[in-house]
């Protein structure tokens, strides 16, 4: 009856191995398609320019000015947000290598040795055996190779590597935001300097101005109050000046910051008239700004990476099929080893652990099907899902505020262009009264009051005019940021996939 049993049993496993697989395989859940991503920004009714460049990658090089060219040469060099972001690449790289070395055949080498008393009290008493001490001495190779026929390290690889592209991709959007503060913060400061000269003209006015009050109440011409006003005008204007000397010092101590060093170790700087500007938007802007945004480079990667992931989690679903091999030598011998000389009068040696008859050896090929995991595998599966689903949401969220970002800069841009030329025409216009005012000065029909007020006004509306210049390039350096200073997707994925071992991309039992 048991020999009826067990050739029963044994007829049987194979049944049951094939309904576990058949129980097991209605509950893997289907292979996720990739998402439907969009390809292009709304940007309709955007006025576009089809001469229009887009930023090169050293796009501040436009500006044609030495000095902004060496800031940002610094502060690439010393920022610690870009060491940070450089880490960030460096830790996801290594996570590329631990993944591929997980994948195919690993190979370990074993040597052991072991001398152990036996208990009077075991199951084989040495009064039996003879002996209380025994040596072991093993020597040992081990194969394993796990059969990725699911695609489960493959995926992984993958995902480490979209992982390694969006830190890339993180990389440049630290250093586009870094180039981008230092040339706002250096060009705000030429501004400032600009805007200074003006003042300190202005304050020099003002004190002829009160000269010329003070002589005409002491002859008795004005009344007292004339005095105050100037006085009140100088105060203002020398107000004015303080405040823009100390907005020179704070810019340059922003600068320091930016570039990680103090304000004494700023290389020299020397103002000089604000650069003009040429901005328009590209014709194809709409389309090419997801590969030229790294923001929106780094979601997209972080998408695929995400989807690998859930190729990842699904293939748990599957049976693991593995090979495990071991050839070696292996040797046990009562009493103590003879090393160097030494000898306790005690029987037996190791010297037979490299006779034939010491080989070992094995292979053992195994299987592990998932059948009840207490939710696990449903849980991890679920959890990739809801990965996906954000990182889908921060993709078309970047998309949707890139969108703005080039709305925003190129309308404003235009409204400043509009401002710019009406300011021109002002300063245009009190250029032409001061000119009428020297005059009629010269030829002695009025006094200096009416060209120093006149020269006032002009001095007033050229500071507004350095104002909207300033204003125009801040514009004009948020615009290329937004368009992506540069950066190219699809150039950074040819250089990593370039730089990336061959073993990496293509380990061994990946499909």
């Amino acid at each position: 009856m048991n020999a009826v049993s067990s050739s029963t049993c044994t007829r049987l496993r194979p049944l049951a191995l094939l309904a576990a697989l058949s129980l097991a395989g209605c509950m893997i859940p289907a292979k996720v398609q990739h998402p439907a991503l969009r390809d292009d920004v709304p940007l309709a009714g955007l006025p576009t320019a089809a001469s229009a460049n887009w930023p090169a990658t050293d796009w501040w090089r436009v500006y044609n000015d030495p000095q902004l060219d060496q800031l940002i040469t610094l502060a690439m060099k010393q920022s610690p947000d870009l060491a940070q972001a450089h880490a960030r690449v460096q830790t996801a790289e290594q996570s590329v290598r631990v993944a591929a070395a997980q994948a195919g055949l690993n190979i370990n080498g074993n040597a052991q040795f072991t001398r152990q008393r036996m208990s009077d009290h075991g199951l084989f008493p040495p009064s039996l055996l003879g002996f209380n001490w025994y040596n072991q001495a093993d020597l040992s190779v081990q194969l394993q190779y796990d059969f990725d026929w699911w695609g489960k390290k493959r995926a992984s690889i993958e995902s480490a590597l979209d992982q390694a592209h969006a830190a890339e991709a993180q990389r440049s959007a630290a250093a586009l935001a870094l180039q981008n503060a230092v040339a706002d913060t250096y060009f705000a400061w030429l501004a400032d300097e600009n805007r200074l000269q003006l003042a300190q003209q202005t304050v020099a006015v003002q004190q002829r101005l009160l000269h010329i009050a003070e002589l005409r109440v002491r002859q008795g011409v004005d009344l007292p109050d004339t005095v105050q006003q100037a006085r009140a005008q100088l105060a203002s204007a020398q107000q004015t000046q303080a405040t823009l000397e100390g907005s020179v010092e704070l810019r340059k101590v922003v600068l320091a910051a930016l570039a990680n060093v103090s304000p004494a170790d700023l290389p020299p700087l020397q103002a000089h008239a604000l650069p003009e500007i040429e901005g328009a938007l590209p014709d194809n802007v709409r389309l090419d700004l997801i590969a030229r945004r790294p923001d929106i480079a780094a979601s997209r990667w972080q998408v695929e990476a995400a989807l690998k992931q859930t190729d990842v989690t699904r293939a748990d679903y599957f049976p693991d099929f593995s090979i495990n091999a071991m050839a070696g030598l292996s040797s046990t011998d009562q009493g103590a080893p003879k090393i160097a000389g030494f000898s306790n009068g005690s029987k037996g040696d190791l010297g037979n652990l490299f006779d034939l008859g010491s080989r070992v050896f094995g292979i053992t090929p195994a299987v592990h099907l998932p059948i009840f995991e207490g939710g696990r595998l449903k849980a991890n599966y679920g959890t990739s899902r809801a990965q996906l689903d954000a990182a889908i949401s921060d993709y078309n969220v970047a998309v949707t505020n890139a969108a703005r970002d080039v709305a925003t800069q190129a309308v404003t841009a235009q409204q400043i262009v509009a401002r710019r030329a009406k300011q021109e025409a002002q300063v245009k216009a009190n250029e032409a009264l001061l000119a009428n005012a020297q005059s009629r000065a010269a030829h002695g029909t009025k006094d200096a009051r009416e060209s120093l007020n006149a020269e006032t006004q002009l001095l007033l509306q050229r500071d507004q005019a350095v104002s909207l210049h300033a204003q125009a390039l801040s514009t004009d350096l948020a615009l290329i940021k937004a368009l992506g200073g540069g950066y190219r997707s699809d150039a950074e994925r040819t250089a990593q996939s370039a730089n990336t071992p061959s073993s990496i991309l293509n380990p061994a039992g990946a499909p």
